[in-house]
């Protein structure tokens, strides 16, 4: 079994599943546009916006739809931040689907794993990252953080979250999935304490 393929920016797909077969691929941030979702989502596009500063790369299916969902993207995102990647147009379905997608073809969920790992290889050996602070290598916040810190499950929550995201430049009124794998990419577990305790000091007391 190959080793994942360590990448130092986010990865822009449309779908959970899209996300699911590149996570045995690829190790790093990868977020779901929703597939159309994304037109009603101004946080979801604030959110790619925000995390955009190294760059990201975009992964969409290679039909009518993943063009729209691209072009959505390159509208808000500056365009030398943006590495786009594409997959082949093979004919087929995916075997949870009932039915082949609009143009006959599979997205990339139905890509052969070894097809994404050659996609993504010259990005795993682009020296793109600081090796000290590796996204992989470094400790993350953990959901059992957010609770323990009163940011998910409990009254309040929710705003201050939103008081985390306006000290680190994050759009607010993210669900706790989304605030998670967002703080993971702009600090480190440590960082992200302090910053907490900065915020809110009389949780000490």
């Amino acid at each position: 079994m190959r080793e994942k393929l360590r990448i130092p920016i986010p990865v822009i797909v449309e779908g959970k599943f899209d996300k699911m077969k590149l996570s045995h691929v690829i190790d790093a941030e990868i977020i779901t546009t929703d597939g159309f979702g994304i037109f009603n989502k101004k946080e979801k596009i604030a959110l790619i916006k925000r995390l955009s500063g190294d760059g990201i790369i975009v992964l969409c299916d290679s039909d009518g739809a993943g063009g729209v969902i691209r072009r959505c993207i390159s509208d808000s995102i500056e365009k030398e931040k943006i590495y786009n990647l594409y997959i082949p147009q093979i004919e087929g379905k995916e075997r949870r689907k009932k039915a082949p997608s609009k143009e006959g073809t599979l997205g990339v969920e139905g890509m052969d794993e070894a097809l994404l790992y050659e996609l993504f290889s010259s990005f795993a050996d682009k020296n793109l990252w600081d090796d000290k602070r590796a996204f992989s290598d470094r400790e993350k916040v953990t959901k059992a953080d957010l609770y323990g810190l009163s940011l998910s499950g409990s009254d309040g929550c929710a705003e201050r979250r939103d008081a985390i995201c306006d000290r680190l430049s994050l759009p607010r009124d993210m669900t706790p999935k989304a605030f998670l794998g967002a703080v993971n990419i702009v600090s480190d577990r440590e960082d992200f304490f302090a910053l907490v305790r900065e915020i809110f000091p009389s949780d000490e007391e």
